[in-house]
């Protein structure tokens, strides 16, 4: 009988990942409005919080994997906040993914770019007075990104993804990702029209956070 992907990666929960710095935890079947994934558990020594992986077809041991890499945004993922563009990513890359033979995302629980929920509102109530997106975070004693990605590409490692096409923008996470092993094969940009309320938000990450993003994708006001 052939084992299915699920059960292999079920076979995972018992296997020494004592090398890593995460351990997977448990599996599920994740029936979406956007497709039919598997879910995957993680906890970690690094940071103690839960971490996920969305992911559809068979990718242990799998090359050139398409995978997302999301932080959490609550007011954007939950309640459809406009002042980011984080919830119309999320959706758009597991759309992407269900279209495709294989892909993954990891939903790693690093609210307000790694400042935490509280500062974020904080850094909103800045942006309100005038400041930039960076600038709010630095007044605030952060730089302007704190996201550390070492759990993703432990991860990547513990699901025996050999290597990836990295869904993003951003160069940083590229460069994150090949510094903790993981071989990224291409970039697949992952752009997305902006509205009037998070225009100047995307152009300060193009600006100063060296973000790669075309504004000819732009919304109409």
């Amino acid at each position: 009988m052939t084992t299915t992907t699920h059960e292999k990666v079920q076979l995972l929960i018992q296997e020494d990942l004592s090398q890593l710095s995460v351990r997977i935890e448990a599996i599920a079947d994740l029936p979406t409005r956007f497709g039919d994934f598997h879910i995957v558990a993680f906890s970690n020594n690094l940071d103690n919080k839960e971490h996920v992986a969305i992911f559809k077809g068979d990718i242990l041991s799998a090359e050139n994997v398409p995978v997302r890499l999301h932080s959490e945004c609550l007011t954007g993922d939950v309640m459809g906040s406009y002042r980011c563009d984080c919830r119309d990513q999320l959706e758009h890359a597991l759309k992407k993914i269900n279209k495709m033979k294989q892909g993954v995302v990891l939903y790693l629980r690093q609210e307000g770019r790694g400042i935490g929920l509280t500062n974020k509102i904080r850094a909103y109530s800045l942006q309100d007075q005038g400041l930039d997106t960076v600038e709010a975070n630095v007044a605030l004693g952060f730089r302007d990104d704190e996201r550390d990605y070492t759990i993703a590409a432990e991860m990547l490692k513990a699901l025996k993804v050999n290597s990836v096409r990295l869904m993003t923008n951003n160069p940083k996470k590229i460069e994150q990702l090949k510094s903790h092993g993981i071989n990224v094969t291409e970039r697949l940009p992952h752009i997305l029209p902006t509205n009037k309320h998070n225009r100047a938000y995307l152009k300060t990450k193009v600006a100063k956070s060296g973000h790669l993003i075309d504004f000819h994708w732009e919304a109409n006001e």
